[in-house]
């Protein structure tokens, strides 16, 4: 610790956690947070050396990982975020974010609606479509994505009052229908969200704003994609707390979902499929 940052194996040393375990809450937390440039030897400061004995104590009053985690980091009484790109980058700072245009969203899109379409596995199926006409362009299929899902939902700019849900005709038949109010945030996000049994995969996006709009194959937007089941179970959360002020009966059908924690770690091959099929459909956008 001559410069006064510490190894890996120095923090394991010092706070008892080995570094194994401290990789593992980093891959999937991306807890403790290095201090060191990207691609250099990972380095701690005392912040990192004092957030990990925080979980140590906290872990031993009984709480999970992850509120532990986001104790020690001062999140736990922090609100929130109406975002669910916001809540990745919040609850996940490892996940690469990288900039693609419209194409390439309408690609990576598909590749998990039709993974999903394809093992017809159940689950939950989220959609944020920004503005109403980007769905009803997108309807038919949404209404047949949702025929294998165990719950469908869409947000967009409804002009509805905010909050107000359109529910399926009947079991099965299509997709429920949230209005997002005037302003807010996820209007200005792209997600499509899969939390099955068999795997679970979420693109969520954030619009880049121009000063000049141009056309529309042009739009650029930040974007996480991941299939990672804790990047998942975070997003499913987000959304959940999005839906709750705005459609609490629709928020309680969500339950049962959240209960079941993370979907399996992809299934037999879900990763793998989900990943060959999306670079298809990149190399085919292009």
């Amino acid at each position: 610790m001559s410069d006064g940052l510490y190894s890996s194996s120095a923090l394991a040393e010092i706070t008892g956690i080995p570094v194994g375990t401290l990789r593992v809450w980093e891959s999937r937390h991306g807890f403790p947070a290095a201090v060191s440039p990207p691609g250099q030897r990972k380095r701690y400061d005392e912040q990192a050396v004092a957030q990990v004995r925080a979980v140590i104590a906290l872990r031993a009053r009984g709480l999970s990982l992850a509120a532990a985690i986001a104790e020690a980091r001062g999140e736990a009484g922090a609100p929130p975020p109406p975002s669910i790109f916001a809540a990745l980058r919040r609850a996940r700072p490892d996940l690469p974010v990288r900039v693609f245009h419209k194409p390439a969203l309408i690609a990576l899109s598909r590749a998990i609606e039709d993974e999903h379409a394809a093992r017809a596995s159940g689950g939950v199926l989220i959609g944020a479509f920004q503005h109403e006409r980007h769905y009803r362009g997108s309807e038919r299929r949404w209404r047949a994505l949702a025929q294998t899902a165990a719950l469908a939902v869409v947000l967009a700019d409804f002009p509805t009052d905010p909050g107000a849900t359109r529910a399926p005709a009947g079991a099965g038949t299509g997709p429920w229908e949230v209005s997002l109010g005037p302003g807010h945030p996820l209007e200005r996000e792209w997600t499509v969200l899969l939390h099955a049994p068999g795997g679970g995969a979420v693109l969520a996006a954030w619009e880049i704003p121009e000063l000049r709009p141009g056309p529309e194959p042009a739009r650029r937007f930040e974007l996480i994609w991941s299939c990672d089941p804790a990047a998942v179970q975070t997003a499913l959360v987000a959304a959940a707390n999005i839906i709750g002020p705005l459609a609490p009966d629709l928020r309680r059908r969500l339950d049962p979902h959240l209960r079941a924690g993370p979907p399996g770690l992809s299934g037999p091959g879900f990763g793998d499929e989900l990943s060959t099929r999306a670079f298809a459909y990149l190399t085919g956008a292009r």
